[in-house]
């Protein structure tokens, strides 16, 4: 199993649309994926981790593949689409590491 967690840095007048974010884009990544989208979470970055920091990411997402080319091969033919959906709810250019989920 792997994991795609994709990154939203946050700072001082970042645009995020979280809503549109959660109803919208994720469903679409979903939707064009498929099977080879197992499931996904959407965090909201609340805190860093002193008392009193903002939080480094505004939002995150992590979406569960059983492997590199099950991603690779469900996200490749519409990633022109998925990413061009990137400005309907952020400025924020996104961070993107690919995990092998070794525990959980």
């Amino acid at each position: 199993m792997i994991r795609v967690s994709v990154l939203y840095a946050n700072g001082p007048g970042v645009r995020f649309d979280h809503d549109y974010y959660r109803d919208r884009h994720m469903p679409l990544l979903k939707s064009r994926m498929g099977d080879a989208c197992k499931h996904y979470t959407v965090d909201r970055g609340l805190a860093g981790g002193a008392p009193g920091s903002a939080a480094p990411f505004v939002a995150a997402c992590h979406i569960h593949c059983d492997s590199l080319a099950s991603f690779q091969a469900g996200f490749g033919p519409h990633a022109a689409e998925i990413l061009a959906d990137i400005p309907n709810y952020t400025d924020v250019t996104p961070v993107v590491q690919i995990s092998e989920v070794v525990a959980g």
